[in-house]
């Protein structure tokens, strides 16, 4: 498991003479930056420790025109190496730095004060160098981290940091294994992608996870689906990495057009593109840096996101109908009072994660805005929205194992869908916590499925008292109900609700709460079926509409004594066959005009008034039998008549079909 560590500082206090001396490496890769003596973009090193491990370190510019290049290093690393220079002490660009890290939430880290060889042993300057550092990060999410002291050009307190950053791979890894108890999303956060001759595209970044050659990832935001034609770790190609750290990935499919700076290549559906992001902000640390980072977060300002290796232009909104408070931090330590509730709304869709974390900054004057973590890809919407209430947003906030996130989640929204909560929660495949109710796709919340029960049991009361003798509720009835309920309560599109609403009446079923005959249910304890003197009238009717000429449907139930609820019993049964207007069959004479029709059919076009000599009907009866045909694609019209259509069978047996029609006329 390789962790990964990023280098800050103000310009020019040995960040990245400090990594050549511990790695080797000179992570100032562009001519410029080798040309001006200073980090303009993000460099990248690495390290093995004396147990075999390796590190993996991010080394980010200290000058303060280039923050945003520095957040695109600090956005995807475990650690931090605060470096002072012993001659300067802490300056313009560590507080910028600090304040930024501990915006990002970083918990593990070093502070180094470095060029020890500038000053002679008793110098002042060198113990108030380390003093005001340790203050510094006192204030910050890096209280307690320890403070060393070395030379990189003579290398003075270099096995002492090297002895440190073991410690803190250990504390990391541990951190990790305490936050993250299940497998998160595997990705990759690109920082840099460019073409090779001959090869195409290559993007390196930090990883998340495991990936090996060949695996199919995809490209968010877009869902462009690439492949890992080869993966590549410090230079070298190797068929698997696992754990993560700094990954470079030749990818098979994108043109260099397709993926850049701030995308994320992703498998499974935990990273999503989205513009709304539901997030609990943090005040940032206030450490005395640049005039204008006092200011107060307020509802509807325009921020930058800075996010992952990505950065967007976004604007601060309430989560519900009251307006956002602005963050403060608590007087003399100068540590959060806690975490906000807010909606970014995005300039365009950025690749994310729930509990990924972010800093926002003020466009101008710069200054940092707040840090934040991602708590819900998707905030509550529509008809959801009426659910966002302070208790269930504190819920929300409050949650930090991935089973109580997703619980807090299906109570704030009524319903989240089961994909999106084993994104969030692998843990949730093997059953919903508590407080939560499985339905189908979907995870409800409790209050949503008494509420939406009840209103299905009232559905089916009130249908038995305006329909005495129907022997129960039609279940399509009950779920176009239900499905209208659902939609009133919760924000899922029609489809979803229809679904949901199934996943509903089956689970009331399966309770005994409903009792279901054939497409029919009741109250339990309802007598079932309609009445003996109701059964006797359908058959009746059934019997009336044999011929081929049979007397209109409302004629015929009069005179056999048919409530309506028989007829509509005769219909979902299939015992009789209602075409256009009042013609009915008997399903029995319905098939043999069917068979009839597609074996004249077969003999050369059919018309209606050749159908009707056939049957020794009317021309009324002829065209309505012959235009359900032709809707049901047993037959096609055409201007010379009926031809068989896209659903009639090969073969017909209508002769014999005309034989049994003409003895029953």
């Amino acid at each position: 498991m390789t962790v990964v560590i990023g280098t800050a500082g103000h310009i020019d206090h040995g960040k990245t003479t400090l990594l050549r001396a511990l790695t080797g490496i000179d992570a100032d890769r562009l001519p410029e930056e080798q040309r001006r003596g200073m980090t303009i973009d993000v460099g990248y090193a690495h390290m093995q420790l004396p147990d075999g491990d390796q590190l993996d370190f991010v080394d980010v510019p200290g000058h303060d025109r280039l923050v945003g290049n520095m957040l695109v290093g600090a956005g995807e690393i475990d650690a931090a190496l605060l470096v002072v220079a012993a001659d300067e002490g802490p300056a313009a660009q560590t507080i910028e730095h600090l304040e930024l890290l501990d915006a990002l939430g970083i918990g593990h880290g070093i502070g180094v004060i470095t060029k020890l060889d500038l000053l002679e042993a008793d110098d002042p300057r060198r113990v108030l160098a380390a003093a005001e550092l340790s203050t510094l990060l006192s204030r910050t999410s890096l209280a307690g981290a320890p403070v060393l002291e070395v030379s990189a050009t003579e290398g003075t307190g270099l096995p002492a940091l090297v002895a440190a950053l073991a410690r803190l791979r250990d504390r990391v890894v541990a951190g990790r294994a305490a936050s993250r108890p299940g497998s998160g999303p595997v990705r990759l956060a690109v920082d840099r992608a460019f073409g090779v001759r001959g090869r195409g595209v290559v993007v390196t970044g930090t990883l998340v996870g495991s990936l090996e050659r060949g695996n199919e990832l995809r490209i968010e935001p877009g869902g462009r689906a690439v492949r890992v034609r080869e993966v590549q770790v410090h230079g070298r190609s190797v068929q698997r990495v696992d754990g993560g750290g700094r990954t470079a990935c030749n990818l098979a499919g994108p043109a260099l057009g397709e993926v850049s700076r701030g995308a994320v290549l992703a498998a499974g559906p935990g990273v999503a593109a989205t513009g709304r992001l539901l997030v609990a902000l943090r005040a940032p640390a206030q450490l005395g840096g640049a005039v204008g980072r006092r200011r107060d977060l307020h509802d509807g300002e325009q921020v930058r996101l800075h996010l992952g290796t990505d950065q967007a232009e976004a604007v601060v909104r309430g989560p519900g109908r009251g307006r956002f408070v602005g963050l403060e931090r608590t007087k003399g330590q100068g540590l959060s009072s806690g975490e906000v509730p807010a909606v970014l709304r995005l300039a365009r869709p950025v690749a994310a994660a729930v509990g990924d974390r972010f800093v926002l900054r003020w466009p101008s004057p710069a200054g940092t805005a707040a840090g934040g973590r991602i708590l819900d890809l998707r905030p509550p919407a529509g008809a959801s929205r009426r659910r966002v209430t302070p208790d269930r947003l504190a819920r929300v906030v409050a949650a930090r194992l991935p089973d109580e996130a997703v619980a807090a989640l299906v109570e704030l929204h009524g319903v989240l869908a089961a994909e999106r909560a084993a994104a969030i929660s692998p843990e949730t495949d093997q059953g919903p916590g508590a407080g939560v109710v499985s339905l189908g796709a979907w995870l409800v919340a409790p209050d949503v499925e008494e509420a939406l029960a009840g209103e299905a049991l009232e559905a089916v009361t009130a249908h038995g008292r305006g329909h005495v003798l129907s022997g129960g509720m039609p279940v399509a009835l009950l779920r176009a109900a239900l499905a209208r309920s659902v939609r009133r309560r919760v924000s899922l599109d029609r489809v979803a609700a229809a679904r949901l609403a199934d996943a509903l009446a089956s689970r009331l079923v399966a309770d005994e709460r409903l009792t279901r005959d054939g497409e029919l249910v009741r109250l339990p304890g309802e007598p079932g079926g309609l009445p003996s003197e109701v059964l006797a009238a359908m058959d009746r009717l059934e019997a009336s509409l044999t011929g081929a000429m049979p007397p209109s449907l409302d004629e015929a139930a009069r005179a056999a004594g048919c409530p309506p609820e028989g007829t509509l019993a005769l219909e979902r049964e299939g015992r009789i066959v209602r075409l256009d207007g009042d013609v009915a069959y008997a399903a029995a004479t319905y098939r043999e005009l069917e068979r009839l029709a597609l074996d004249l059919t077969g003999r050369g076009p059919l018309t209606p008034a050749a159908f009707r000599d056939a049957t020794g009907t009317s021309r009324r009866y002829a065209l309505a039998v012959l235009e359900d045909l032709d809707r049901r694609a047993l037959l096609r019209r055409t201007p010379d008549g009926h031809v068989r259509g896209a659903r009639a069978p090969r073969e017909s047996r209508a002769a014999t079909a005309a034989d049994r029609l003409a003895a029953d006329p």
